[in-house]
């Protein structure tokens, strides 16, 4: 049985993933990876399956044929996916929340590089985060933790003292070997594909209390 918040619990600060859990890009993410399998005669559908959560240089090393230039192909893929807007929005709830946290207990941590990143956000009509961890600001990508131990030490806090918003197994992965508290959003993918999270349909189903101390994170009506 998956956990459920019951329990309102403290954090320092929140680190949210961008692509589904901030950002709803399903269409574009889709719509560029089918692109590029067509391109190389590859299965559209066992790319998806994997390429959530991860950067496009783990997905593109994957799958590229061999002799593929890998730089070129994952500019490809990532032009792309930026050029497309098409069904681009807020995840629910995710400007509302943004909004009403102080600047200083949040980050987002994405599988996007930087500039990617920031025009996605941009596109959402979402505040830019002032500390962002992008694909190129780390040597290792989700499922690892290095992104996420990274941004809870810039904003100064322990990870443990944390939690991660995920909607991937990566970066759910993530979060856990980071140490910090991790919540599930099921906008990209079921619960049962979660593993054993605790999972939300979006950003509107808790609310977050702020005070000088911290934040404490409850469920709606909670």
């Amino acid at each position: 049985m998956k956990p459920a918040l019951d329990t309102p619990f403290r954090v320092r600060a929140i680190l949210f993933d961008m692509d589904g859990t901030l950002i709803d890009t399903t269409g574009p993410v889709e719509r560029s990876w089918r692109s590029w399998a067509a391109r190389h005669d590859l299965d559209p559908d066992a790319i998806l399956a994997v390429c959530h959560g991860v950067r496009s240089i783990e997905t593109v090393r994957r799958f590229a044929p061999a002799g593929a230039d890998i730089d070129e192909e994952v500019r490809l893929v990532e032009e792309c996916y930026t050029n497309d807007t098409e069904g681009v929005r807020a995840v629910p709830g995710a400007l509302e929340l943004l909004q009403s946290l102080p600047r200083h207990r949040w980050a987002v941590v994405t599988s996007a590089p930087q500039d990617m990143a920031r025009k996605r956000i941009a596109q959402a009509g979402l505040p830019l985060p002032d500390l962002l961890i992008g694909a190129d600001n780390v040597t290792h990508g989700k499922p690892h933790p290095e992104g996420y131990r990274t941004a809870a030490e810039k904003l100064g806090f322990d990870p443990r003292e944390t939690v991660v918003f995920e909607d991937a197994p990566a970066g759910l992965a993530a979060g856990k070997a980071a140490g910090a508290r991790v919540i599930a959003l099921t906008t990209t993918l079921p619960a049962h594909e979660l593993g054993e999270t605790l999972c939300l349909p979006d950003l509107t189903a808790l609310q977050v209390r702020v005070d000088e101390d911290g934040l404490e994170i409850v469920a709606v009506g909670g």
